[in-house]
């Protein structure tokens, strides 16, 4: 899997992560409005009959596209809350034990539990190891005895970017990390 081309509105705001093939289609029909990183990925078509040359596009690892479609309208929507997203929101780190692990070690967990009116939203999961997921059961922290080490949050627009992606560049990284609030625990080290 081929690292992806970070697309944003004109604007500079992210607008979604899009393959070379994607990207192309843009270039091709001029709906660049500009690009920026340091990256470049070439892609090559077919021969042209009247010059004989093969045509290529040189997409950038950043590229603004112009037209409605990609303004963004709802900069404040709340980024769809999934397992892989909130396990890096929270570092994989347990937020009972404070103890790093691996993704298939870690539950979602309802800080207030669903049985007592807790819903399945950014504030109200965390993620925490099986054991303390076992022992906190059907309670509040509180009632359990359990202490939480850090607190949940919404990531934002260029938070959920990040988070959403595995195979970010060096310069995409750079770029959203400008949108991220200097609280975020995606600013930690480690």
């Amino acid at each position: 899997m081929s690292p992806h081309i970070l697309a944003l509105d004109v604007a500079g705001a992210p607008h979604r992560w899009l393959n070379v093939r994607q990207a192309a289609q843009y270039y091709a029909t001029d709906m660049i409005a500009w690009a920026a990183g340091q990256h470049e990925f070439v892609l090559h078509g077919g021969t042209q009959r009247l010059t004989g040359l093969q045509s290529m596009i040189r997409a950038s690892s950043i590229i603004a596209i112009k037209g409605r479609d990609f303004m963004i309208r709802h900069f404040d929507v709340v980024p769809t809350l999934n397992k892989d997203m909130l396990l890096a929101r929270d570092r994989y780190i347990c937020a009972y034990c404070a103890q790093r692990f691996r993704a298939e070690q870690l539950d979602l967990e309802h800080i207030v539990p669903r049985s007592k009116g807790g819903a399945d939203s950014w504030m109200n999961l965390v993620a925490a190891c099986k054991a303390c997921n076992h022992r906190k059961a059907d309670r509040t922290p509180e009632a359990a005895g359990m202490k939480l080490h850090y607190v949940p949050y919404v990531p934002n627009r260029y938070e959920a970017f990040i988070l959403s992606n595995r195979k970010i560049l060096a310069d995409q990284m750079e770029f959203l990390l400008l949108g991220v609030p200097r609280s975020s625990r995606l600013h930690l080290n480690g």
